[in-house]
């Protein structure tokens, strides 16, 4: 069995975050329609539009974890495959889950100059695991 890296560990905690994202806004959903017509109402079901300002953010918060979790994931796999873990490569995936879990936060309760500021040390972080990778550390 292959060892889990530190690598694949901040990668398996930030998918795992990510994929636990749609709990509040959803269950915010269930509790402004009720719970039958949340699942069942087949002209209002649209989960995007709750009344709640803080649903509608962290659902697109949520999109976008999901959007950069695509670029992550892949350099932190293609790392594992070619055997590189430097401490460089190590702290970029602990700043890309302290980053994005942030970025979560801030975007839901509407910062923007830090949802900004998140989301750029995020990209930092992918972009140290990708100049890893393509020999440039």
């Amino acid at each position: 069995m292959t060892e889990l890296s530190p690598e694949l560990f901040w990668l398996a905690v930030t998918t795992t975050m990510t994929a636990l994202l749609w709990l509040p806004y959803i269950s915010n959903w269930i509790l402004e329609k009720g719970l039958i017509a949340s699942i069942w109402d087949p002209i209002e079901y649209d989960h995007t539009q709750a009344k709640a300002a803080w649903a509608r953010r962290m659902l697109k918060a949520h999109e976008n974890a999901a959007e950069n979790l695509a670029v992550f994931a892949p350099l932190v796999l293609i790392l594992h495959v070619l055997g590189i873990s430097t401490p460089a490569t190590v702290a970029a995936c602990f700043v890309y889950f302290v980053a994005r879990l942030v970025h979560v936060v801030v975007f839901t309760f509407a910062i923007p100059a830090l949802r900004v500021i998140s989301f750029l040390v995020g990209f930092g972080a992918q972009m140290v695991l990708a100049w890893a990778i393509l020999g440039g550390g």
